[in-house]
C-alpha cells in the first residue's frame, strides 16, 4: 500500500549553506527538490564557486522563481533576468554559467532538476 508523504522546506533533509545564501533540499517521491535563497550581493562565482572548486556552475537547472530577481549569465553567451513567476531551464556546462542577485530584495527559487548536484563538491 502506498503512503502519502508530506514535507516542507522549513524542515529540509539537507541544507547547503554559503555566504549570502543557502540551498535547502527535500527528497520526496523519488525526486530531489531544492529551494535557493540568496541575499542581495550574492554571486555564484564568488559565494559558491570557491567552495566547489569551479569558476562557473555546470549544473543543469529547471526551476521556478518565487521572489526577487537574479540573472543567469551563460559563459560567452546571453544574460537572462529571472523574475517571479518565471520557469527557467539552464543547460549543463561546459561552458557553464554564473548567476547573481539583482536589486535589494532576496531571491528565492525552487529547483526541480539539478538540485542533488547543486553547490556540492
Amino acid at each position: 500500500m502506498l503512503e502519502t508523504i508530506l514535507k516542507c522546506f522549513e524542515q529540509p533533509d539537507e541544507i547547503r549553506s554559503f555566504e549570502k545564501g543557502k540551498f535547502e533540499i527535500v527528497h520526496i517521491g523519488g525526486m530531489t527538490i531544492g529551494r535557493a535563497t540568496y541575499q542581495p550581493g550574492w554571486k555564484w562565482s564568488v559565494h559558491v564557486g570557491p567552495t566547489v572548486g569551479a569558476s562557473r556552475c555546470n549544473v543543469e537547472h529547471v526551476g521556478l522563481v518565487l521572489s526577487g530577481c537574479a540573472t543567469a549569465a551563460i559563459e560567452g553567451g546571453a544574460i537572462h533576468e529571472l523574475r517571479p513567476g518565471m520557469l527557467f531551464y539552464i543547460p549543463p556546462g561546459p561552458p557553464g554559467h554564473d548567476s547573481w542577485v539583482v536589486g535589494a530584495e532576496p531571491y528565492v527559487s525552487l529547483h526541480f532538476l539539478g538540485a542533488g548536484h547543486y553547490a556540492k563538491k
